[in-house]
């Protein structure tokens, strides 16, 4: 099978030579990278270029875009930009963030996890974050959710969810719309990605209210967006967002904010959502 990685970088100086390192070292290389350089102001194109005269199938995109670093549509559009440049010829799609170690053997076992079942339509590991002189979980979702920073897709699944939506939530409703499809969505512990940028690190104070407007594009409804905006301040240990995630919510529903998803689509996300919450409540 054969993948194709994109990713948008902003600024990564510090951390894309690891990122970029971890790839060429895979015991089953990629058969392209594309970098999107996203008006980074930093060092971040020449490495990458100095990646890419060692390595024929990694190319550097330029993009310009504002500075502000909000959460989903900034990433995805310039993921959008990396996605035009490629070819059709690929199995498996991969978004990537430019501050992660992936282990050696990461996409090898993520196409074993394809070629086992042709019904998981995503895969992906787990994400650690450095502690303490300890690489721990990064535990900011639930288990079987697989981060923004590293999502691989089946082809099919990627065509018929139709490709990655611009804004807050991308990473949530990418799934549910997989599930709404009937693709799984696998992830493996085994896996472990090393993060080495806090989640949210560029973002400033206007992202903090992206979170319930995204709740509400999902069409969570308010008693699942307050359900969730509890577990997630709580989650991040920061239990006064939930107020900022609420108010987000009530903004983007008197502004009557588009949704992400059909009316179909809605319901069946607050179905899904219900009926997991009813399984733990039982367990």
């Amino acid at each position: 099978m054969n993948y194709y990685i994109i990713i948008p970088a902003y600024n990564e100086e510090a951390f894309i030579a690891l990122t970029l390192q971890s790839l060429v070292s895979q015991t089953i290389v990629p058969k392209k990278v594309v970098v999107v350089n996203d008006n980074s102001t930093d060092k971040t194109a020449e490495i990458v270029l100095d990646f890419a005269k060692k390595n024929p199938f990694i190319t550097l995109v330029n993009k310009t875009s504002e500075a502000v670093h909000l959460p989903g549509s900034k990433v995805i559009q310039a993921f959008h930009k990396g996605f035009e440049t490629i070819d059709d010829q690929y199995d498996i799609i991969v978004k990537l963030d430019g501050d992660l170690i992936l282990p050696a053997n990461y996409f090898e076992t993520i196409l074993t996890i394809f070629k086992k079942d042709p019904k998981v339509g995503m895969a992906g590991g787990f994400a650690y974050i450095e502690k303490n002189n300890e690489w721990i979980l990064e535990n900011l979702t639930d288990k079987d959710h697989i981060r923004g920073a590293f999502k691989a897709y089946r082809k099919e699944c990627f065509q018929q969810i139709g490709n990655l939506k611009p804004a807050m939530g991308w990473d949530t409703v990418d799934e549910l719309l997989s599930k709404f499809y009937g693709w799984k969505v696998v992830t493996d512990s085994s896996l472990i990605v090393k993060h080495l940028k806090p989640t949210g690190a560029n973002y400033n104070k206007a992202a903090r209210y992206k979170q319930g407007e995204s709740f509400y594009t999902l069409g969570y409804g308010l008693f699942i967006t307050t359900i969730s905006s509890a577990k997630l301040a709580i989650m991040k240990k920061k239990p006064l967002l939930f107020f900022d995630y609420l108010k987000g919510f009530w903004k983007a529903k008197s502004s009557k904010t588009p949704l992400l998803v059909t009316k179909e689509q809605a319901q069946f996300i607050r179905n899904y959502r219900l009926q997991k919450m009813k399984q733990k409540l039982i367990r």
